[in-house]
């Protein structure tokens, strides 16, 4: 597994691999200041849902995973995840940092992912199909964790596959297409 260093807060700077990864998530339009700032508070949630998964999975309770729907559902449908209240209205106020950046498309659509991931988990374990539920939730707490220890999202990936990535991941590809095509010239 791929863990990029991460983002260095007290020069306000972020490596190009984590703006990449933060950008392909929707968080397109920010300096590196504020990615170097909010960035790893971006993975709470993420850590949450995991954390809760796994207990839900251990538990084979699907109870315990139905109570997460409605979070990851709100994820899905507000420009924020309800998860980030902690930090937003908690953690920054001793931190003296800045609001998390809202949600866009990616990663709203990665919270749907979840939402029925998490749907089809409960289900099983509540149809005794406990092989299915183990197989679904161990595999649901390891995608969530890739976020949570990479920046990397992979639901946020395949939306930019079915959908396109977000304006700044492609301006910057453009630009690097650019920089190969063009003839080298001499100094």
């Amino acid at each position: 597994m791929l863990i990029t260093a991460p983002a260095d807060t007290t020069r306000g700077t972020v490596s190009p691999v984590t703006r990449r990864r933060l950008e392909a998530q929707g968080f397109v339009g920010l300096d590196d200041a504020t990615l170097a700032e909010t960035g790893p508070w971006l993975r709470l949630a993420p850590a949450i849902c995991a954390a809760w998964t796994a207990a839900g999975t251990a538990r084979r309770s699907s109870a315990v995973i139905w109570a997460l729907m409605p979070f990851a559902a709100l994820g899905a449908m507000r420009r924020g995840h309800p998860f980030d209240a902690i930090y937003n209205h908690g953690i920054r106020h001793l931190l003296g940092t800045q609001r998390l950046p809202p949600y866009n498309p990616p990663r709203r659509f990665a919270c749907g992912v979840a939402t029925v991931w998490l749907a089809a988990t409960g289900w099983a374990f509540h149809a005794g199909a406990t092989k299915v539920g183990y197989g679904l939730g161990t595999a649901l707490v390891l995608a969530a964790l890739v976020p949570t220890t990479t920046d990397f999202c992979i639901p946020s990936f395949f939306y930019g596959l079915l959908f396109g990535k977000p304006g700044r991941c492609i301006l910057e590809e453009s630009a690097r297409e650019q920089q190969r095509e063009a003839p080298l010239s001499p100094p």
